[in-house]
């Protein structure tokens, strides 16, 4: 890529093309963060993986800290914030929506931070590209939030926020908000510091004099409990430092305008000092929309757009200014505030220019570019085009959606295939008895006579060639008979069978987040039952419900599943381990192995894989003493097939199941299509994943590579992934004992359970 330097005040920057993640991240490397800590989501999830990217080549500090969940990486960043370090973080949409209570917390003791927020449709249902939905979450969460339009504000927004968020005046966290997949991944022209120097002398040295707790010498505590009249006088000085938070922006805007040649105002105005019709609009869409005054001024029309910098605290003085004369302002905003006749920002702005009695600018409201729908120069004139006719009488609704429409009758959705229920899901050749100890005797017939079962997918979804997914979900229902009612967790076995208006699944399948699908469904299942003892349904005996969950759900989702099992509801929970966030492209969970390399956990210089071995999930689940827990895995049918029928025994007649099927992700292995079922296999006779099942608390294994004299090395396996390459180089042969000795140790513990019940 061709770059030019130039002197901005003697100082070199370079001008190159690129992203709003990659500023983020590159603005953060900069000032050399203490810590950061994150969770994997689209379409903030880059920024975390540029910097372990770039903190494997040696080329900053940052502490990078993967939680288990974003509650959990905000947990992470307040504790590190209360030591005085200078942390940072970023998410998106329900990312942002589950960390929620915690920021409040960090915004009210005055710990200052700053996050990236990638701006996306929040669930229901679930949209994965960018609107505001979650940004007006934030609103009245206490942190200062600027907003940028391009890659270039997004790099210098972040260096000005950490400033601002330092500073004694304000000593808030501090939010940078850019449009998902607008502004996060098109790549525009930018020009950055090509000394990290420059960007750390902005900054400055990281505040000491503060009560922090990093000293045991001088306790402090944080976060004491308070009374009503304590707690209005600390929202009171929470407020006052909000407000300043305005004029130390504009202080530090100018602070860097100096050294960057780039100037901000709280209000970026385009053509408003004689504009009669304008729009108010957000981040991106202002850049698209300065595109239509053009059009507009050579048709002789004043127009012009209004955009905030900063919308915490709200630049309410600034838009009476450059409303003074504007007939007509349409306010559009890709959100809604549900029944208050327009969104957020229209009521900020309606409240504004109350305040000035002379103004009498007519405000119209419209909700767009939800779920990320496009904004053309055309919707911008539309839009004009409204604001015009209400200046000339020609009054249109006040708050209305734009790009809404009803649809024809005979788009009407229509199922393409027949329903698909009881008896054609029961082959009556699986037998499930229970023996006088407790456990259960199952007898199968070959795999071939259950052939004729009905898949439960219908064919057509749209997994990567090679996934190991679905057909390994469909060899565990061939061992279950009769309906089910399945509820996926998001994830790649979610998002790929279920693009609306079409849906790959036969029987009912109920969608909730990666944190709470086990809570959902033992509401359903409790449900179910409550209404058919009370008579309002009528259905069999035999509708057996599972949570499928795999990309790293049974970390955001432990919690929910170990108080699922706990409470002991009648499902399964099936767990697709391909050991990683890979529905956000490759990211590493608890689940990814030591030593391997995913998105986020780098090979180079300073890095070698995931730094820690992964969690045993199925040991975890039967420490919580649930009736029946098993591993399986498609290379092994007959094995997962018999498991399946136990599973749903048990989950129709005592309590909650646990499974556990290793599948292969070929496109995040870098592995070749045509090795899935062998990769299976290694992992298996390697002892990486053995297989058994912990019946009513007893552990037998079901597949003992050992006795059947097929055990392989590690390295077999480990050779047929890309991923782990580095592992067998003899330079790191180090970190290839230490994951072979870890395997080792569990392959010994459980024979040890296996030989020994009462363990």
């Amino acid at each position: 890529m061709a770059v030019i330097e130039k002197e901005v005040k003697a100082l070199t920057q370079v001008t190159t093309f690129e992203s709003g993640n990659e500023m983020a991240a590159l603005a953060a490397a900069q000032i050399n963060y203490h810590l950061m800590g994150y969770y994997p989501i689209t379409p903030s999830t880059e920024i975390a993986q540029l910097l372990d990217a770039m903190g494997a080549r040696g080329e900053h500090d940052i502490k990078l800290i993967a939680a288990d969940g974003e509650h959990g990486s905000a947990g992470i960043c307040y504790g590190a914030a209360v030591t005085g370090a200078r942390v940072f973080n970023a998410t998106s949409a329900n990312g942002l929506m589950y960390m929620l209570e915690q920021l409040p917390v960090q915004s009210g003791t005055r710990f200052p931070m700053v996050m990236n927020l990638v701006t996306r449709s929040i669930s229901g249902p679930l949209d994965i590209r960018g609107d505001h939905s979650d940004l007006y979450f934030a609103l009245n969460t206490g942190w200062v939030i600027l907003t940028a339009s391009t890659p270039q504000a997004v790099y210098d927004m972040n260096i000005m926020a950490l400033k601002i968020a330092e500073h004694a005046d304000v000593r808030l966290p501090v939010i940078v908000a850019y449009d998902g997949f607008f502004t996060s991944h098109q790549k525009r022209k930018v020009d950055y510091f090509k000394d990290s120097a420059i960007v750390r002398d902005f900054v400055g040295e990281c505040p000491t004099q503060y009560n922090f707790a990093r000293d045991p010498k001088k306790p402090v505590t944080i976060g004491a409990h308070m009374n009503g009249d304590d707690l209005l006088n600390n929202h009171y000085q929470q407020s006052e430092a909000m407000y300043a938070a305005h004029d130390v922006f504009k202080e530090v805007a100018k602070e860097y305008s100096l050294i960057s040649g780039r100037k901000y105002n709280v209000l970026d105005t385009y053509m408003m000092e004689d504009a009669e019709v304008a729009l108010f609009l957000v981040n991106s869409a202002a850049e698209t929309a300065k595109d239509a005054v053009d059009q507009l001024r050579k048709q002789g029309i004043k127009a012009g757009v209004v955009s905030p910098t900063i919308i915490r605290p709200f630049p309410a003085e600034e838009l009476r200014a450059a409303l003074k004369n504007v007939k007509t302002l349409l306010v559009g905003e890709r959100a809604d505030s549900y029944g208050a006749h327009g969104a957020n920002l229209t009521q900020e702005v309606k409240a504004a220019l109350q305040e000035d009695k002379d103004n009498e600018t007519i405000v119209l409201s419209r909700v767009f570019g939800l779920g990320g729908k496009d904004f053309y120069t055309e919707d911008a004139i539309a839009f004009f085009e409204m604001a015009i006719a209400a200046s000339e009488g020609n009054t249109p609704a006040a708050f209305d959606y734009f790009g809404h429409y009803p649809g024809e009758e005979e788009d009407a959705l229509q199922p393409v295939i027949e329903p698909v229920y009881g008896d054609a899901f029961k082959s009556g050749l699986i037998h499930v008895e229970p023996q006088e100890d407790g456990k259960l005797k199952v007898r199968i017939p070959p795999l071939r006579a259950l052939t004729a079962k009905p898949k439960r997918l219908a064919p057509g979804h749209g997994a990567c060639p090679g996934c190991g997914i679905f057909s390994g979900l469909e060899l565990f229902f061939k061992g279950i008979e009769g309906d089910i009612v399945v509820l996926f967790q998001t994830g790649c076995a979610y998002v790929t069978t279920t693009a609306y208006p079409h849906s790959s699944h036969k029987q009912t399948m109920i969608h909730n987040l990666f944190q709470n699908g086990a809570a959902t469904l033992s509401g359903t299942v409790e449900a179910f039952f409550e209404l058919k003892r009370r008579g309002e349904i009528e259905v069999s005996d035999d509708v057996t419900f599972v949570m499928v969950t795999g990309d790293g759900g049974m970390d955001i989702g432990m919690g929910s599943a170990i108080g699922t099992a706990l409470r002991n509801h009648k499902l399964i929970i099936l767990e697709y381990d391909n050991e990683g966030y890979m529905n956000t492209g490759s990211q590493m969970s608890y689940s990814t192995p030591f030593g391997h390399m995913t998105s986020t956990t780098g090979v180079g210089k300073k890095e070698q894989g995931k730094a820690f071995h992964h969690k045993d999930t199925a040991q975890i689940m039967a420490a919580t003493n649930i009736p029946y827990v098993f591993t399986g895995s498609e290379a092994f049918p007959q094995d997962l097939v018999k498991k399946a029928a136990k599973a749903q025994w048990y989950a129709q007649n005592v309590g909650m199941v646990y499974g556990k099927i290793l599948i292969t992700c070929p496109l995040n292995w870098k592995s070749e299509d045509r090795y899935g079922n062998v990769i299976m296999e290694s992992a298996v006779n390697s002892c990486f994943f053995p297989l058994y099942e912990v019946e009513r608390g007893e552990t037998t294994i079901t597949y003992n590579p050992e006795a059947r004299k097929k055990r392989i090395p590690l390295e077999d396996w480990l050779s047929y992934m890309g991923k782990t390459k580095h592992m067998l180089k003899p330079e790191n042969q180090p970190l290839l004992d230490e994951f072979k000795q870890e395997v080792e140790r569990r392959w010994q513990v459980l024979q040890a359970k296996h030989e020994h019940p009462s363990l």
